[in-house]
């Protein structure tokens, strides 16, 4: 390539902030930041955040309902006073038992009409779906604290049961992500929260005397590294993910158009991406080839979408669709941003072809600056003082009694 042309085609900061608001705006920009619930709980304070969450329930319910909260919180527990309920792991699943408990009670009112939605929120977990395996293991442990808490034989038990199916498998995803090529941001943000809470099962566990000081340690250096790793891992998944292409406009849509014969002929690679007509984005097809170049070829009624490389004819089907445009719609085509698998977006962003390369790469930089990656870090940076002070946390969790 020539250097001088090269200098041309660098996107202004106007057009790469454009896009972004785009992504943003149609909610795909990727999050990988640990859940608030979690460092909040999982934190020094977490007594002081139950006992908020605790008061802030009741004060939305009516003498009655209170009565009916604590009783029914007392008959899951078993006890008015739940051991080491203040702290961590234990804080964490009381939280989520007061939230069960007051959903219950309120269920009772006439005007409450909204179970679906409860449903719908009990199937994710600190921004993972409780249908993976990570969310599953980590979903039904807190759901066994509450009632085995008071007993410190069986909640070592459990912790210790539940900590080895959780570090198995969240060695096998950390495989999965660095050497088979099962990055995604749906993987790192489950590898996150296994990684989080694991280390809080960790530190529970020493709280208990069940494992020595130095086990909760080295899990937490070890997970320190691997994170570093899959920062850099991930950032490079979006290199090779994230695609943009330009909104013709109408200026150039006019000028390339003959006076008859069909539209000329945009070419443009995708990695891994098939289209809907319904809604005239497009939709990532499953990983069959590693890059599929799809050609665009605009007839004055349709858009022609063929593979190249396609490897099944079932795939050829798939990945071939016709839009129709009237003559005002051919004004008004749009350029496309893709930022993953199931994440993508039309636009009508107008910059030089030639930019596009750049935008990827400048995009790729905004979505890891808008990531809360620092407080990822602290959360297995803190210093060995930040350590012994979790550690030495021993706050039992007292429910009202009327």
């Amino acid at each position: 390539m020539i250097l001088m042309g090269r200098s041309l085609c660098l996107p202004s900061p106007a057009t790469i902030q454009e896009l972004f608001s785009v992504a943003r705006d149609a909610s795909i920009i990727p999050d990988i930041s640990l859940d608030p619930v979690l460092t909040t709980f999982l934190s020094l304070d977490s007594n002081a955040a139950l006992q908020h969450h605790y008061a802030f329930l009741q004060r939305s319910m009516s003498m009655e309902e209170q009565t009916a909260f604590n009783l029914n919180l007392t008959g899951e527990v078993g006890a008015s006073r739940v051991t080491y309920g203040g702290v961590g792991i234990v804080a964490l699943a009381l939280s989520m038992l007061l939230d069960q408990v007051s959903q219950q009670v309120r269920a009772q009112r006439p005007t409450e009409d909204h179970p679906s939605s409860q449903t719908s929120k009990a199937k994710m977990i600190f921004g993972i779906s409780t249908s993976s395996r990570i969310g599953w293991i980590i979903h039904n442990y807190l759901r066994l604290i509450p009632g085995i808490a008071n007993s410190q034989d069986q909640m070592a038990e459990t912790t210790e049961l539940y900590d080895n199916w959780l570090k198995l498998e969240l060695l096998d995803h950390y495989e999965r992500m660095t050497t088979k090529k099962r990055m995604s941001t749906e993987s790192m943000q489950q590898w996150l929260v296994g990684a989080a809470f694991h280390l809080h099962m960790r530190i529970h566990q020493v709280r208990l005397q069940s494992v020595p000081l130095g086990s909760a340690e080295s899990l937490r250096l070890s997970y320190k590294t691997a994170l570093n790793h899959l920062v850099q891992a991930y950032t490079a998944y979006l290199h090779r993910n994230i695609k943009e292409t330009e909104a013709p406009g109408p200026q150039k849509l006019k000028s390339s158009q003959p006076a008859s014969g069909p539209r000329e002929t945009h070419m443009f690679n995708m990695t891994n991406m098939n289209f809907s007509s319904n809604v005239g984005l497009a939709h990532p097809a499953h990983e069959v080839n590693k890059s599929t170049t799809f050609q665009i070829k605009q007839d004055f009624g349709h858009d022609n979408l063929k593979g190249s490389n396609d490897t099944t004819e079932e795939l050829r089907s798939r990945n071939t669709v016709s839009f129709g445009y009237s003559r005002e719609e051919e004004d008004s085509m749009f350029g496309l941003l893709v930022i993953e698998f199931q994440k993508n977006v039309s636009h009508g962003v107008q910059h030089h072809p030639c930019e596009s390369p750049a935008i990827q790469q400048a995009l790729v930089t905004r979505i890891m600056n808008s990531q809360d990656l620092e407080r990822n870090r602290n959360f297995f940076l803190y210093s060995i003082r930040v350590l012994h002070s979790l550690l030495r946390q021993r706050d039992d969790f007292e429910l009202k009694t009327n």
